[in-house]
């Protein structure tokens, strides 16, 4: 059983009380290294990843710091770029900053930090006014930026940019900035393998590319900023990229992690037997799209009287309910009772992916059911953006801040990636002016292991994980479920976790294991129902036991042991 433990005050979440597992076992790093064989580069602050909050951190960075951004993939493959919706923040004179606040807190099942919630919606509308001098061209009605509502909402605050797309505009003025930023540098295709930290203290990364193969970068302070996980599951709305290696590498460095038990799933996706997912932005039901199931009966008013506009967690139990229900493998959304016009101007992107499956959005069904969207989890951070670990700090999806608690409201992702990415910009910006600047390179390396004697089909393994996550650890959740899905997790990792690999598909594999297993064992161990982790046999919210995170923290220097 987990050991109650007490908190730093800087991560103090009145009423919760964190309680804290025994660490999971875990290679300390994942790839054999020297620093006798491999480059060195130095900086002063690397940033690793390369989505809104990355590239916002790396702007917010004192123009007298050397900044390098590292990116696993081109910067367009992010969570940030493929977003749709928009950005919550209030902008109207209809709405105030105590509604967004009630209705995030309202949305995060009493597991949100007041205190986090009102700094990022206060400085919401001043981050939106900084993209719009940057560039960015959000949607208008008149002289006056158009408004949408999403689930949860209870003012219409999305602004919103191409329609649907509003993150592939943001991060276009927000790459556009970074890369005539003079002390910025950007490797994009780099693969971050693990944080370099000695005697407790974060140093930098050990980094890998096809050009270069390893590299040993040192910094003054690191800022992680490397999105979710929602490839751990077979149905999501994430790009490839998003496999938690960097939840999994703060881990391994001894940083702590929160509420890995919430993961939010989006309740549209489009689905399409044998096609990659499309998420369905939620701004469609804002607009008033129905939900309806085979036989066209609407059928979300029977579960919340919100109806579609229910917060997301409410949506996707209703959704998949009504599939069992139906015994089909999705629902409807409907949109032939709108304005075509308006329809298709609201939401070109959707329209064109949808035309080349055959469906006119104004005129036929869009078949969707629920995906991985979202992780309310991840590393815990303060009020500066700083970890638990010295040297690291943290922003964005990466973080589990105390914005969204047990499940996000809607559109409040980019939010926090702009507000947060400031902040920690800033932050580090002060500790590194802090150090020295003959900082050098630390004897540390990691030794090669002997190779296990059969080859692994490691495709086949992930495949398997994605089934396994979406299973028993999907929408709904039971005892029996989580402990099949603990006992595969953990004979896989026991032979995927002790070898070591040499490109990016092996790294892969070992941290999405390493995140797999957090999540399930926080998931087991929360006996009630709450925001988006919804347990079957415990259907009730439990505020008198359950009003607190649970923490997760590994010896940075060693393995730990199973619970």
């Amino acid at each position: 059983m987990p050991q109650e433990s007490v908190e730093d005050e800087r991560f103090h979440s009145p009423p919760a009380i964190a309680i804290t597992m025994n660490s999971i076992p875990a290679p300390r790093y994942l790839a054999p290294f020297h620093p006798k064989e491999v480059p060195h580069f130095f900086t002063d602050i690397l940033v690793v990843g390369g989505g809104l909050a990355g590239l916002r951190t790396a702007l917010a960075i004192d123009p007298k710091c050397s900044v390098l951004v590292v990116a696993k993939d081109s910067v367009w493959q992010s969570n940030s770029a493929h977003a749709q919706g928009g950005i919550a923040t209030v902008l109207s004179e209809h709405d105030s900053f105590e509604e967004h606040v009630a209705d995030t807190l309202t949305a995060g099942g009493a597991l949100c930090e007041r205190q986090v919630v009102e700094r990022i919606v206060r400085e919401g509308p001043e981050r939106i006014r900084e993209l719009i001098r940057w560039g960015a061209h959000f949607d208008t009605s008149g002289d006056q930026l158009a408004l949408g509502r999403e689930g949860g909402h209870g003012r219409d605050r999305i602004a919103h940019a191409l329609g649907d797309a509003t993150g592939k505009e943001v991060m276009r003025a927000v790459i556009e900035r970074a890369e005539k930023a003079a002390n910025v540098q950007l490797w994009q295709n780099t693969f971050t393998i693990d944080l370099l930290t000695c005697d407790g203290v974060c140093r930098g990364a050990v980094v890998w590319n096809h050009r270069h193969g390893k590299t040993l970068i040192w910094a003054k302070e690191t800022i992680l900023c490397t999105g979710g996980t929602g490839q751990l599951y077979r149905e999501t709305t994430n790009p490839d990229v998003a496999t938690g290696d960097g939840l999994a590498m703060a881990y391994r460095a001894g940083a702590e992690l929160r509420d890995m038990e919430f993961v939010q799933f989006h309740p549209t996706v489009l689905y399409i037997a044998g096609s990659s997912r499309h998420l369905i932005t939620e701004a469609m039901r804002g607009e008033g799209a129905y939900l309806v199931d085979r036989s066209g009966h609407r059928f979300m008013p029977e579960y919340d009287q919100r109806a579609e506009l229910a917060p997301r967690d409410v949506v996707s139990w209703a959704i998949v309910s009504q599939m069992e229900r139906t015994r089909h493998p999705s629902v409807y959304l409907e949109l032939n009772h709108l304005d075509p016009a308006v329809v298709r101007r609201r939401f070109p992107g959707i329209a064109a992916i949808c035309e080349k499956f055959g469906i006119d959005i104004t005129k036929d069904r869009i078949p969707v059911r629920p995906g991985a969207h979202y992780m309310m989890g991840g590393v815990t951070i303060d009020m500066d953006c700083r970890t638990t670990l010295p040297g690291l700090w943290a922003a964005g999806e990466v973080t589990a801040s105390g914005l969204h608690g047990a499940n996000r409201l809607a559109s409040n992702s980019l939010l926090e990636a702009l507000v947060h990415g400031v902040v920690a910009g800033e932050g580090a910006s002060r500790a590194a002016a802090e150090v020295d600047d003959d900082f050098r390179a630390i004897s540390l390396c990691n030794p090669r292991v002997a190779p296990t004697p059969e080859n692994l089909d490691l495709i086949d393994i992930r495949n398997s994980l994605k089934s396994l996550m979406w299973r028993d650890v999907g929408v709904r959740r039971d005892a029996e479920g989580l402990t099949d899905a603990v006992e595969n997790i953990d004979r896989w990792s026991s032979y995927v976790l002790a070898d070591q690999f040499y490109d990016p598909g092996g790294w892969e594999l070992q941290n999405m294991l390493c995140i797999a297993q957090l999540m399930i064992r926080s998931a087991l161990e929360r006996t009630e129902t709450r925001g988006c982790h919804v347990r079957t046999d415990f259907p009730e919210t439990d505020d008198a036991h359950w009003l607190r995170h649970i923490t997760f923290r590994q010896e940075p220097e060693g393995r730990g042991t199973l619970p």
